[in-house]
């Protein structure tokens, strides 16, 4: 929605009757620019600050990349900033029990803990997961990774292993790099096929667009075509020409089958790609299985509409295919993403205006010269107890249970364990066995605002301030966004006193877990600058090269650390100024200059230079690709018999965050099973009554919803539920805690190139509960 003129007057009056933080007062009363870090399409606030308190917040009308566009999220932003239940000051274990302590008593604890067991165990056994909300933080860009190299360890588990794992495994084979994502053009695009996707409600992901709905109904507008795939009606479904109800965990057999029609049918015209892509004869050899009647029965999504997906894919002046979790979230999660990209380029809509494009973010590296680099490797080491591959760096977050409790004779279990922003209780597979894991930690430590259902079995907890008290920059997202912009946010509100900034605490931490506790913090931000220039002024494509790293350090500018470092990447990043090579370039004195934002343009094609594959091409068929073809092979005669699971997201939160916040619950955001009338029938499940449902990993009643916007023999359930555990301080989540829909599942099925939980198209069982509360069979 729009705020001002644009706003819808039913959500005026809601804004009127619950102004978020509560009353407001009209005593120093002001406004502050800020970018709303609560989803992924980081859309830009004017916030109302009376006195320290962040009273309102409406869409910044100026703002150069979502002009005015708010959620109910961002309009809430007040009430997720101010929320009572916000931990604000460390709290250390002593004697059992979570007790207030200082910072200094923190960090002390931190580094006693978190030493004693590298230097008895070896730095495998310290484990790092990295949640979800490190993404929306400039801290959480700029330190994690500092953090990694300084321990060591292999031990690394994130939220991208639950989410959009496949998509940078599919990126990395393909181009080399696994974060070179390309987006659909959305502004400019005719026709657009979306899989596993409902941008209405999570407001895009992997494609960051403020306004993507807006965006959607302008496409339509201007004669374009929108085709939904998706098990459910969704809203987004609702919207599109054609809305295809696909079988759960099919999407790679749907892709393939297209694929084939564009071969089959003569349809392949790379046009302006052909010279950088490699490998399509081998792909057409490769999908050649893939018929549309072979896939039709093991997709119910019939032939002849599948031949015409493919034909009106090829005959569309600019295309786009996008897909998301719930084509990454599945058996065969790489290769949905692999084929998205690669009917993308079979189409010629690859690198294209109207087609899918890669960003430019501001903060990239210095591009380098087009050419071939190392590529992309997969498996370079596995997990200790059931030898899962990494990927990027990563284990799957579904083996951390396991990892810590499991003895082999392959090395020490994690010990210890840090945390970042991160609930693996409530998102990961089988939350009950990581439950009792992390109680058998010999340390952890967990930096996050709430004492959740993962915080509260650290034996530190280091809380963030809130969002309004610091800066905002979106390192990740722009590197996805739809259109080339850069924007900057100081803290709309000062540090309350005895707060710590979130870098700070992130530096410290760094610090005291890598031996040089009580050194300062400063010298984490000096030490990256330090290694950052050394290795600029070395590269002969460097607009610094050749220069001395002290004189170009004293220019940099900045009233904080993190300051320097952005002010560092956009000098140094493709539309810098190179310090002082290009005045007109950027720097993050030219950025504060414009606080709204920088408009750099639209995206425009950019290949071969994003390319860092062995061959300095799209390497159309990679090995790891052509290896697993054969398992999806035989998913075509594989149909289970009975329900399915999937799952789905809220517009008025984001996974586990926001469930603590009475503005963001209720209405439509309610934790309930939705069945298909005929399925309830056939299980005597009553509307609003209770139902079991029953998985590989444990089984969960919750309030069943009779409805037809999911397909017959699905169900689907919403996830970062469960707010019940004991010991945790989510006073408004715990009164409706809602089910973990993790715990149906064991954590044993996994996408084998990527390690991606599979988390939709879960064989389940669903029945009424009774008096007697029957066992399932």
């Amino acid at each position: 929605m729009r705020t001002g003129r644009y706003a819808r007057p039913e959500f005026e009056r809601h804004c009127r009757r619950h102004p978020p933080g509560g009353p407001v007062s009209t005593i120093d009363s002001r406004t502050a620019l800020r970018i709303c870090p609560l989803c992924e399409a980081t859309c830009g606030l004017t916030l109302t600050i009376e006195r320290t308190r962040v009273t309102g917040a409406r869409g910044d009308r100026d703002d150069v990349f979502s002009r005015g566009f708010i959620c109910p999220k961002g309009a809430s932003f007040g009430a997720v900033d101010g929320d009572p239940d916000r931990l604000r000051t460390p709290l250390v274990r002593k004697d059992g029990e979570l007790r207030e302590a200082t910072w200094e008593e923190a960090f002390d604890a931190v580094a006693a803990g978190i030493r004693t067991v590298v230097e008895r165990y070896g730095a495998n056994s310290v484990g790092v997961v990295l949640g979800n909300p490190n993404v929306h933080t400039m801290a959480g860009a700029l330190y994690p990774p500092v953090l990694l190299a300084g321990l060591g360890t292999r031990g690394v588990f994130t939220a991208s292993t639950v989410d959009q794992m496949p998509k940078h495994v599919s990126s990395g084979l393909l181009y080399g790099d696994a974060n070179a994502i390309p987006v659909p053009d959305l502004d400019h695009t005719d026709h657009l096929l979306l899989l596993g996707a409902n941008p209405l409600e999570s407001n895009g992901s992997l494609c960051t667009a403020p306004d993507f709905p807006g965006k959607l109904k302008a496409l339509k507008a201007r004669g374009g075509t929108l085709t939904v795939v998706d098990p459910r009606r969704t809203r987004t479904a609702k919207l599109a020409d054609r809305h295809i109800a696909i079988r759960p965990g099919t999407d790679a057999l749907l892709l393939a089958a297209m694929a084939h029609v564009l071969f089959e049918e003569g349809l392949v015209d790379l046009g302006d790609l052909a010279p950088h892509v490699q490998g399509v004869d081998e792909l057409s050899a490769s999908v050649q299985d893939f018929t549309p009647e072979a896939v039709a029965d093991a997709c119910d999504v019939d032939a002849v509409t599948i031949r015409t997906l493919a034909r009106e894919l090829a005959a569309a002046p600019t295309a786009a295919v996008y897909g998301r979790i719930g084509s990454c979230t599945v058996p065969h999660g790489t290769l949905a993403s692999w084929l998205v990209d690669v009917l993308n380029i079979l189409t010629g809509n690859l690198d294209r205006p109207g087609g899918a494009l890669f960003p430019q973010a501001a903060t990239d590296r210095t591009p380098r010269p087009a050419g071939p680099g190392h590529g992309f490797a997969l498996g370079r080491w596995r997990s200790r107890v059931s030898g899962h591959p990494e990927a990027k760096g990563e284990l799957p977050l579904s083996a951390l249970a396991e990892e810590i409790d499991t003895a082999t004779e392959e090395g020490e279990p994690i010990r210890a364990l840090v945390a970042v922003a991160a609930n693996p209780v409530l998102s990961a597979p089988d939350g009950d066995r990581l439950d009792k894991a992390l109680d058998s930690l010999d340390f952890m430590v967990s930096v996050d605002p709430y004492l959740n259902e993962t915080s509260r079995h650290a034996h530190v907890v280091l809380p963030p301030p809130p969002p309004s008290q610091s800066p905002h920059h979106d390192f990740a997202f722009n590197t996805l966004a739809v259109r080339n912009q850069v924007r900057y946010t100081r803290p709309a509100v000062p540090l309350e006193p005895g707060r710590m900034a979130e870098t700070e605490i992130l530096a410290r931490l760094i610090l005291a877990a890598t031996g040089m506790h009580g050194a300062d913090p400063a010298a984490v931000d000096a030490m990256v600058i330090d290694q950052t220039l050394g290795k600029a002024v070395k590269e002969p494509h460097s607009p610094v090269h050749g220069r001395d790293p002290r004189e170009l350090a004293a220019q940099l500018t900045g009233g904080t650390g993190p300051e320097r470092r952005l002010d560092l990447m956009l000098r140094l990043g493709p539309y810098g100024d190179g310090f002082g090579v290009r005045p007109d370039g950027l720097s993050l004195e030219k950025l504060l200059a414009h606080p709204h934002g920088i408009d750099l343009g639209p995206l425009s094609p950019r290949l071969p230079q994003p390319l860092k594959t062995p061959s300095g091409k799209v390497e159309l068929l990679p090995q790891p690709i052509a290896g697993d073809l054969p398992r999806l092979r035989r998913a075509l005669h594989e149909r289970p018999a009975g329900l399915v699971l999937v799952g789905r997201r809220h517009l008025r939160s984001n996974n586990s965050w926001m469930h603590n916040v009475p503005a963001l619950t209720g209405g439509t955001n309610r934790c309930t099973l939705h069945i298909h009338p005929e399925d309830a029938e056939r299980l005597g499940v009553r509307d609003g009554a209770p139902v079991r449902v029953k998985g590989a990993g444990g089984e969960v009643t919750a309030p069943a919803e009779v409805t037809d916007g999911v397909r017959r023999g699905v169900v689907s359930l919403p996830h970062g539920w469960g707010h019940d555990r004991p010991g945790t301080r989510l006073s408004h989540a715990a009164a409706d805690p809602g089910v973990n829909v993790n715990q149906i599942l064991d954590g044993s099925q996994l996408d084998p190139l990527s390690g991606n939980a599979v988390l939709n198209g879960v064989p389940v069982e669903v029945a009424a509960v009774t008096e007697k509360f029957p066992a399932l069979t």
